[in-house]
């Protein structure tokens, strides 16, 4: 549900001649509350694939969140059952990640936006002696041009979601680029494009490309959106449990935001 508030101006003069009568505060025009939004969101996937890699281990996923903002400012959290953190063997009892972000959004010029902010990649569960953490915390920059985006994000925490260099070392430094666009198409139907970058510092191997292509269909009740993914990584390293989890598939989605 999406919730505005603000306040109406109040102490408007009625008639030239009292211009002249000192005005005190009670009587002054009230500044306008910032007007802020509360939005929360529920989805359901065939498959919950971050940045062309499967998290659920190419299974479906449900996810939910919630988001405030404010002037410009905005925080938010939002949750997904996961499942390649447990049979990764990263953490045990392991079955949720759950985001944290914060940020400022802003315009210039004509059409022209901007976001910068931090998120953090939290998964509760038990550690296990010798791994290192998935837990990951990335800063991010993003510049928009009507519906096309391009955003840059910098890993600020020891390491990026598990992985270690080839030297086993700690893979802060890492960075994804992406580009991503949709259009318009009219009664209710839209379509959206991306193509990536994932960087893992020192960490050829799971490095990689990644892409998509989808169609979208806002039903009234919610929105459906049916897109094709693939990436160029390297298989073996993205085999985990036995499964395949960056190959090329097709994921359906169903999203509400309330």
């Amino acid at each position: 549900m999406n919730l505005r508030i603000s306040t109406l101006r109040t102490g408007l003069l009625l008639s030239l001649g009292l211009a002249a009568i000192p005005v005190f505060a009670a009587d002054a025009p009230a500044e306008a509350a910032p007007e802020y939004t509360l939005t929360g969101n529920l989805g359901l996937t065939s498959d919950y694939v971050f940045r062309g890699v499967s998290q659920s281990q190419n299974k479906p996923a449900v996810s939910g969140g919630v988001d405030f903002g404010m002037s410009g400012f905005y925080l938010g959290m939002w949750a997904s059952s996961v499942s390649w953190v447990n049979d990764g063997g990263y953490k045990t009892n392991s079955s949720l990640e759950t985001d944290f972000y914060g940020g400022y959004k802003g315009t210039f010029a004509e059409d022209f936006g901007y976001d910068l902010g931090v998120v953090t990649y939290y998964y509760p569960g038990d550690d296990v002696d010798g791994a290192t953490t998935p837990d990951t915390t990335e800063i991010y920059a993003g510049i928009s041009w009507k519906t096309l985006s391009l955003k840059y994000n910098y890993t600020v925490s020891d390491y990026f979601v598990g992985w270690t260099t080839t030297d086993g070392e700690k893979t802060q430094g890492s960075y994804y680029i992406d580009l991503s666009g949709t259009y318009d198409l009219g009664d209710g139907w839209g379509v959206l494009g991306h193509v990536g970058y994932q960087d893992v510092k020192h960490n050829s191997p799971a490095s990689y490309t990644d892409w998509k292509l989808g169609v979208t269909k806002d039903v009234g009740f919610g929105v459906f959106a049916l897109a094709y993914t693939d990436t160029d990584a390297d298989s073996a390293a993205y085999t985990w449990a036995g499964e395949e989890v960056a190959k090329a598939k097709a994921v359906l989605t169903f999203s509400k935001t309330f």
